[in-house]
Order: C-alpha cells, then sequence, then structure tokens
C-alpha cells in the first residue's frame, strides 16, 4: 500500500461583506442608551451619520430590538443624503431581501452610488453580482474592475477574486504571476483560501518559481486557520519529505487534523499510517476506523484496503460478506485488485454463494486492466467451460497475456493450450494477444 499524493486547486467565492460599521465619536462618550437618545434626536434633525448609527443598532439590535424594516428605513435616510455606507447597506438588505422585498436591481443602484464613492466593501459586492450574474447578465470586465478597485483599498475577498479571476481566466487571459500577486495580497491579510492557493502555487511552481518552504510556509498559515486541504497537503509534505525533513509524527497530526474535518484522503493516508506503523505503532483498530471513514465518502482504495482487512481478520473477526461488500464497492470504481478479489470470492464460495459468471465479470473487468493473475484465472474458465462456453482460442490468448507479464506458469498453459487449436485459430489469437492494449475490453474470440 502507498499514499496518495493529490494536490487539488482549492478556488472558490468569497462571501457577500455585510453591513458593518467602524466605532464613531458618538461612541466615545457616554452609555449605549444616553448614545441613542442622541442619535435619535439628531436623526430626526436629518443627520446622516446619526441615522446610519440609529439604523445599525437596528440592525444588529443592539440596545434596542432588533427591527430589519426600521434599519432600512434609517439607512435609506441616510442613503438619500449621500452617505455611502448607509448606500451600502441600503444595498446589502435588497440584496439579502432583509426588512425590504428582495430586489436585485435595487441592489445594484446603491453598491454602485456606494462603490464610485470608494467604499470598497460596495466594490466587492457589486463585482461579485457582476461575476455571479445577480440581476445582470454575467459580466467579467465589470466584475474585474470593481474587484480590482475594492483590491487596491486592501480588501482581501476582493484580492483573493481577482487573484482566481487571473488563475482560471475569467475575463482575462490566464495569467499565474498575476494570480500569484493578488493571492499574495489576500495571504498576507490572513485570507486561508488564499494562502492556500498561493501553497498550490508554489508548490507547483504556476506563477513563481517552484519552492517547497514557501509552499510549506503558505500551507502551514492556512492549515493552521483550520483549511482542511492545506492540512492534507502539509501531511503530504512532510510525509514524502518535500521541502522539510520527513517527519511521520508531523504527517499523522496534519492528516488527523484534516480527517476530522472530513478529508476523504487524509482520512485514507491517516488509516495507512496506523496500518503499516509509519510514524506510530502499528493499530488495526484505528486503520479500520480511518478506512471505513474514507471507505463512506467513496473512496475506493480504502474501501480495498478495508475489503482485506475484513477478508484477512486483521484487527477483526473475519469477515466475508463485509469483504464483499467492501470490494464490490471499490470494484465498481475501477479498482482492479478489488475487482481479481472479489472474482476470487465468487470462484471459490467465499462469503456467498459459488457464482461462475460474476466470478467471470470480475475477472474480466480486472483483465481489461492487465491484471495477469485474472487473466490467468479466466483462461481457466474458458478452458473448462467453467459459466461459459469452452473456448479454446480465448484461454490461449490469455494465457499467452499473462505470460508475456511474467506469471508463473503462464508460458506452459499457453503452449499447452497452442496444441488444441488449428494453425487458423492460433494465427488469430497470437494477433489478438499482440494487438491487445491495457485499458482496452478484451477481444472476442
Amino acid at each position: 500500500m502507498k499514499a496518495t499524493s493529490l494536490l487539488a486547486l482549492g478556488l472558490t467565492g468569497a462571501l457577500l461583506s455585510a453591513p458593518l460599521q467602524a466605532v464613531t465619536e458618538y461612541e466615545k462618550n457616554g452609555d449605549l442608551r444616553t448614545q441613542i437618545t442622541q442619535w435619535i434626536n439628531k436623526a430626526l434633525n436629518g443627520d446622516a451619520e446619526a441615522q446610519r448609527e440609529l439604523a445599525q443598532r437596528y440592525y444588529d439590535g443592539e440596545g434596542v430590538e432588533q427591527d430589519y424594516a426600521k434599519a432600512f428605513e434609517l439607512y435609506s435616510e441616510a442613503a438619500a443624503q449621500g452617505d455611502a455606507e448607509a448606500q451600502f447597506s441600503v444595498a446589502y438588505m435588497y440584496d439579502m431581501g432583509e426588512g425590504v422585498e428582495l430586489d436585485d436591481l435595487k441592489a445594484i443602484e446603491y453598491y454602485t452610488l456606494a462603490a464610485e464613492q470608494g467604499n470598497a466593501a460596495a466594490q466587492f459586492n457589486l463585482a461579485l453580482m457582476y461575476d455571479e450574474g445577480e440581476g445582470v447578465p454575467v459580466d467579467d470586465l465589470a466584475a474585474i474592475e470593481w474587484y480590482l478597485r475594492a483590491a487596491e483599498q486592501g480588501h482581501a475577498d476582493a484580492q483573493y477574486n481577482l487573484a482566481l479571476m487571473y488563475d482560471e481566466g475569467e475575463g482575462v487571459p490566464v495569467n499565474d504571476s498575476k494570480a500569484a500577486e493578488y493571492y499574495l495580497m489576500a495571504a498576507q491579510q490572513g485570507h486561508a483560501d488564499a494562502q492556500y492557493n498561493l501553497a498550490l502555487l508554489y508548490d507547483l511552481g504556476e506563477g513563481v518559481p517552484l519552492d517547497d518552504r514557501e509552499a510549506i510556509r503558505w500551507y502551514t498559515a492556512a492549515a493552521e486557520q483550520g483549511d482542511a486541504a492545506a492540512q492534507y497537503n502539509l501531511a503530504i509534505m512532510y510525509d514524502e519529505g518535500e521541502g522539510v525533513p520527513v517527519d511521520d509524527r508531523r504527517a499523522i497530526g496534519w492528516y488527523r487534523k484534516a480527517a476530522e474535518q472530513g478529508h476523504k484522503d487524509a482520512q485514507y493516508n491517516l488509516a495507512l499510517m496506523y496500518d503499516e506503523g509509519e510514524g506510530t505503532k502499528v493499530d488495526d483498530a484505528e486503520a479500520i476506523n480511518w478506512y471505513t471513514f474514507a471507505a463512506e465518502q467513496g473512496h475506493a482504495k480504502a474501501q480495498y484496503n478495508l475489503a482485506l482487512m475484513y477478508d484477512e481478520g486483521e484487527g477483526t473477526a473475519e469477515d466475508n460478506q463485509a469483504a464483499i461488500k467492501w470490494y464490490t464497492a471499490a470494484a465498481e470504481q475501477g479498482e482492479r485488485n478489488a475487482q481479481y478479489n472479489l472474482a476470487i470470492m465468487y470462484d471459490e464460495g467465499e462469503g456467498t454463494r459459488e457464482d461462475n459468471g460474476e466470478a467471470i465479470k470480475w475477472y474480466t473487468a480486472a483483465a481489461s486492466q492487465g491484471e495477469a493473475s485474472a487473466m490467468f484465472n479466466l483462461a481457466i474458465m474458458y478452458m473448462n467451460g467453467e459459466g461459459i462456453r469452452t473456448n479454446n482460442a480465448m484461454a490461449y490468448m490469455l494465457f499467452a497475456l499473462s505470460a508475456g507479464q511474467g506469471l508463473e506458469g503462464a508460458r506452459e498453459a499457453r503452449d499447452v493450450m497452442a496444441e488444441e487449436l488449428s494453425a487458423s485459430q492460433l494465427k488469430t489469437a497470437r494477433r489478438a494477444a499482440a494487438e491487445w492494449t491495457v485499458g482496452e475490453a478484451l477481444p472476442s474470440l
């Protein structure tokens, strides 16, 4: 068994920026009740800042009963006076349908008003609407324009999404260097997804020089924020000694953190460490535990290894039915060793009634992927007419294919079978064996 090393690019859009006003001069004096009274008086006299501050309290339910409708009314009054933060909040409430009926067109109108005054959150949300086609047709160029304006003001989510567009070639040609530039800006502000994607670029040498140490640096930053994919890739680097000395204990630690978040590849690799005693003592119970978690998420190799443990009684009582269950799950995903072992169980009636038809089905599946023993056993079934009509030409071809892979006894079986064929049949069978390639369906002779 060998640990997989998979690096999957994690590209996800950021969430909308939500209303969040900074502490103002009003909050520096007096208690909240006094401040609210002051804001009410000033708001009644048309003070836009007071209207906005009071609206925020109604929005948050801070010092007053939460009332989105009242918050929307007050934000609207301040927005009408050109207050950019209030315009943003009105847009957001239209966008989310809070205190007012959801209206994407109105949201765009107010986001635009605030964005044109330099409100970074509005610029970002407006970009998202163009990016995702909410209330307007998808417009990558408009999205890039507004992401760029917000990014230049230090908006981390805008920097990240702008990086994504360069990374994926949305509205602009793919530009890994530009992607790396904006990922770095966001990563330096603690944006976990940007840290992960920047690490990937260093890991793969895309847009930046390949640099395992920088990859580790940024995987670590994202991993420490709980990013499961970063935790997994960091574990891989400690497991395989990429940019750092091999450190099985650290690998296990990061695999476990990712595994506990449901990362199936981490669950599989953690199981392997317990199965093989890497960085820890062999622990079949832990191996079964983590193989099971990964297997239940559809991880084919975990399903196969779990089946093996039930088949051989490792860490658990031998259970042929459980073995068949997990061999079948892995076999249906194309895991050739599982296909072969499943065929054996049907062939010999282990955990199930003997079933030549199922045995032939799975021997054939494994043989088509180049499994030499499956080819040999399938040849015997054709030779003896077990579950299928006798076909010496097919038997010869399969013996020849398994002999070509060096399987002991296959050459002798092939030569014995050659004596049962006519010259014409032998020529056809030899040609079929010579022309067949792994991954193709087996020829019919």
